[in-house]
């Protein structure tokens, strides 16, 4: 099977990264999620550091990050590596986003300013003129459409976690992207959520995002246990 290429991970904005820690962070998550650094991949600090161009030091402090996010293990006396994807992790990440996703559509329909609504109308008519698109790019415009919803929440924490949670999830999208035959329509499926948040509706647009973390749920679990 040919090894997926995931779509390049959203970084904060221009002038929101401020520290080679952070660069070090952004870079080597994308390679984990991408699955040039495959799970169980030994992950050597002078390595990544000549990969990078950056110090040893933010290299260690984003190690320190990435293993509190779960994409990194740290054994004493054995190394770092990159964690497993394993299909009973997926199971209780989504027990996870199924409490916190639609939550924050609802909190994104009751709290968004002229600003959300913009990038949200932005975004629904993008998926209104319904292109077709590669799954990298279908992958790019799953998570910007996320990532604006979290902001909308104007919860800064509530927003910070679930981007930990995305991450994970993409990653077992990218794993399992060739076994499964639904990106497309699954991504499109975001119409009548962004319309529910735009229109004000939270209980609608909590109970679109429940019914969509757990149909990504089933669909990546049935892709994984493929023989």
């Amino acid at each position: 099977m040919a090894r997926a290429t995931a779509p390049r991970l959203l970084a904060p904005a221009d002038g929101e990264v401020a520290s080679l820690a952070d660069q070090a962070y952004y870079a080597i998550r994308q390679l984990i999620v991408s699955l040039e650094l495959a799970p169980g991949s030994v992950l050597s600090e002078p390595e990544l550091t000549g990969r990078l161009g950056i110090g040893r030091t933010p290299i260690r402090e984003a190690l320190r990050r990435l293993a509190q996010e779960k994409l990194v293990e740290v054994y004493p006396r054995r190394g770092m590596f990159v964690t497993s994807v394993d299909v009973r992790e997926l199971a209780r990440l989504s027990e996870v986003r199924l409490v916190l996703e639609p939550e924050a559509a609802r909190l994104a329909a009751e709290r968004a300013v002229e600003a959300d609504l913009v990038e949200l109308r932005a975004l629904l008519e993008e998926l209104r003129r319904d292109r077709r698109r590669d799954w990298r790019a279908l992958m790019e415009l799953d998570e910007r459409i996320h990532r604006a919803v979290y902001h909308a929440s104007h919860n800064r924490f509530l927003a910070e976690t679930l981007e930990e949670y995305y991450t994970l999830a993409l990653r077992i999208w990218v794993t399992a992207v060739h076994q499964t035959g639904q990106l497309h329509a699954a991504v499109l499926e975001h119409r009548k959520l962004l319309q529910a948040i735009v229109a004000g509706n939270g209980e609608m647009a909590a109970l679109i995002m429940r019914v969509h973390v757990d149909e990504f749920e089933r669909t990546m679990r049935d892709a994984l246990l493929q023989p």
